[in-house]
């Protein structure tokens, strides 16, 4: 990730064009100046955070609703919401921020060819290891 000034810092900040989809106090939705269908929007909070985990739950709040609002506002019945976090998870932006990737048809939006690449499951796992795994994300999760 670039540490060069946040392009959606900019954006936000109305230094950058953008075209506006949608604005409240907390989130701002434009779209995206690359888009891989019609409609691919970005919702950005206006709180400057470099991941999810970062992000008071404030704003985190504000952004679900806005992500509805928007998927509906493409009229696509099919759509992706992705959101990355950290480098090594394709996070190119160092601000967090959503895409709302509408998938019209085959050829436009995500294409996710090679599912088993892209999402490499690990079949078969024992339910001990399930259970170990999930105690330790509720301890985190209560503590």
């Amino acid at each position: 990730m670039s540490e060069a000034p946040v392009v959606d810092d900019q954006t936000i900040a109305g230094k950058i064009p953008s075209s506006k989809v949608y604005e409240d106090d907390y989130v701002l939705a434009i779209l995206d100046i690359n888009p891989v269908s019609e409609g691919h929007t970005q919702v950005l909070p206006k709180y400057h955070a470099q991941t999810i985990a970062t992000l008071p739950d404030e704003y985190l709040s504000a952004i679900g609703p806005v992500l509805k609002k928007v998927a509906i506002a493409t009229e696509v019945k099919d759509y992706n919401i992705v959101q990355n976090n950290g480098a090594i998870a394709y996070q190119y932006v160092n601000h967090v921020h959503f895409h709302v990737v509408p998938k019209p048809n085959e050829r436009e939006g995500l294409c996710m060819t090679d599912i088993e690449k892209m999402w490499p499951m690990k079949t078969n796992t024992a339910r001990e290891v399930l259970d170990q795994v999930a105690t330790r994300m509720r301890e985190k999760l209560e503590g």
